[in-house]
């Protein structure tokens, strides 16, 4: 019986959190991709975020804050409720997104292609224009209030989202929540606004080259 827990431990550790059903999560993330793009790029010039890449876990929970309305977003309303977006169903979807890779860098032309073809190519490209400000400065802001949670490179963790690659558009607007107070963050939102502004401006010019 001894051996035979073991075994049993052995076999459920290797079963991974995410993943058993990726064919579902594309599926499901079908619903999803008018507004966060087909390859899950963000949209809207940047209003709605990407979320190619990003940690599974981090998305999961996420998605579950929108269905408890922890996390307020009417947007998704009519999607975070259990009926329409059940347990396994979040877990499909995030490890869905989590292996998406956007190309940074339309690749180059070494077959004849059509115009199509490489409109298509064109769509899977996400390369964040480059933002004003001290990078320098951003980064040393960054290293020492943003890595622990959202990764030495911004690449996100399970604690905090991806930032690398996302839309400053986006990223602006969920300070500006924080602030709010409509969305918790780990900090407090003196952490923000006792800062002097250009810092913020630094953080945005240095995130904006993480994804080149």
């Amino acid at each position: 019986m001894r051996a035979l827990a073991l075994a049993l431990a052995v076999v459920l550790i290797a079963i991974p959190a995410y993943g058993e059903d990726l064919e579902n999560g594309e599926e499901i993330y079908e619903v999803c991709a008018a507004c966060h793009g087909p390859y899950g790029q963000g949209g809207g010039g940047g209003v709605y975020p990407r979320l190619a890449g990003m940690d599974a876990e981090y998305l999961a929970d996420q998605m579950e804050a929108f269905k408890s309305r922890e996390r307020e977003n009417i947007p998704m309303l009519p999607y975070a409720t259990e009926r329409e977006l059940p347990e396994e169903d979040v877990e499909d979807v995030a490890a869905y997104l989590m292996q998406i890779k956007l190309a940074k860098h339309l690749p180059p032309i070494d077959v004849p292609m059509d115009a199509l073809e490489r409109l298509n190519q064109a769509k899977k490209v996400l390369n964040i224009p480059l933002a004003p400000g001290d990078q320098a400065n951003g980064k040393k802001f960054y290293d020492t209030s943003c890595a622990r949670c959202h990764g030495t490179q911004g690449e996100g963790t399970a604690r905090g989202p991806l930032l690398a690659g996302q839309h400053i558009k986006y990223l602006k607007k969920q300070i500006e929540r924080f602030v709010d107070g409509q969305r918790k963050h780990m900090k407090t939102k003196r952490d923000f606004v006792d800062r002097p502004a250009t810092d913020i401006t630094d953080l945005w010019a240095y995130l904006s080259t993480l994804d080149d």
